[in-house]
């Protein structure tokens, strides 16, 4: 049976600002990346969602980010090493006082936004996010972009690592993120989103924006909850995975 995770970025609602709709998504994910406080989600809200995920049996990953709320997290930051692992330790353990507080437990790490791309290729951050994990719970596995060096050097590290798709955005031919900057890179039709998920989930391979055919192993797919039209598309994957006899479950069986 084909079994796949959907994972989306929750917790994001800071003070009066709301983001996402929380409630929505959590009725569609297995896997919930919860703000930790420095690109976005203030501690009540994240209490909030965490403790709705827990309700809802979703697993929790921290989401973490360079310090950044004013950019939201998409500013990328040249940050010492000592800082990051630092910083890293700092939101995984806010997020897992909080998890303790609601009953359940942080299972994964997912780094958002400028530091998640920063780190698919840079070596020297892409150790500091590691080694931080590594200092904190070992046990945690790492979310990363599929086909990116990160996977491999946190697997040589000793850390169990999840491959990464996102749902909403165009590849290139060599299996890169298709800029945010450039047209067509991120995808709003629904139907077709869900029909490129479902052969993403059946074969390992997805069209590129060249129109070649890409190998893309990826164990979890991003649905953005934050977007126009966001929730509606996650919906539309979920029906047609349940439709094809798809199973959504995450990657981290409950223990």
């Amino acid at each position: 049976m084909t079994v796949i995770d959907l994972n989306s970025d929750l917790g994001e609602s800071y003070g009066a600002w709301g983001m996402g709709d929380d409630a929505a998504m959590l009725a569609i994910v297995s896997s919930a990346n919860i703000a930790c406080g420095f690109h976005a989600g203030d501690p009540a809200g994240i209490y909030r969602t965490v403790k709705a995920a827990a309700d809802k049996g979703v697993v929790v990953g921290a989401h973490v980010s360079y310090p950044d709320r004013v950019g939201f997290g998409r500013r990328d930051l040249d940050v010492t090493s000592e800082d990051l692992i630092a910083d890293v330790i700092y939101q995984i353990g806010a997020l897992k006082g909080i998890a303790a507080a609601a009953g359940t437990s942080v299972r994964y790490v997912k780094p958002h936004g400028a530091l998640y791309n920063r780190i698919a290729n840079d070596a020297k951050q892409g150790q500091a996010v590691i080694d931080g994990i590594k200092a904190i719970d070992p046990s945690l596995v790492l979310m990363g972009l599929a086909n990116a060096p990160i996977l491999d050097l946190a697997r040589k590290a000793g850390l169990a690592v999840v491959a990464e798709a996102f749902a909403d955005r165009a590849y290139t031919s060599q299996g890169q993120l298709v800029s945010r900057r450039e047209a067509g890179a991120v995808l709003h039709d629904a139907g077709q989103i869900a029909e490129r998920m479902v052969q993403l989930a059946r074969t390992g391979t997805l069209e590129a924006i060249d129109g070649s055919v890409i190998q893309i192993e990826a164990q979890s797919i991003c649905v953005h909850g934050d977007s126009p039209g966001a929730v509606a598309i996650a919906q539309e994957i979920r029906r047609r995975f349940e439709a094809d006899g798809i199973a959504i479950r995450s990657f981290h069986s409950h223990s």
